[in-house]
């Protein structure tokens, strides 16, 4: 299973006044929060109880669109691994842990 979204923080973003002043950068919690929020987007009955693993390997600039990807497979039912690219070059990767809610 697999999913991917584009996304832009603007830069009227509330979190970007006073973060690196005159060169201004997307805070990491700001990039998780939209990975989080796309997570609900493909799977509504997913619930997110932890962040296994986080890399960020490139920043992001406001206004730069980003993709998050997600891939979850069958022989790990309870992981989703994720990543955020900036045209073909990946900025944030990562594995969470989740749990699918079956009603």
């Amino acid at each position: 299973m697999t999913f991917e979204v584009r996304r832009v923080i603007r830069t009227s973003h509330p979190s970007l006044p006073g973060h690196f002043p005159g060169t201004p950068l997307v805070p990491g919690v700001v990039i998780l929060d939209e990975m989080f929020a796309a997570l609900l987007e493909w799977r509504k009955d997913c619930q997110l109880t932890g962040i296994r693993t986080v890399k960020f390997l490139a920043p992001l600039k406001p206004e730069q669109p980003f993709t998050i990807c997600f891939s979850a497979s069958r022989d790990r039912p309870g992981e989703v691994n994720f990543c955020c690219r900036v045209e073909d070059r990946i900025i944030v990767e990562g594995r969470l842990e989740v749990c699918w809610e079956t009603q």
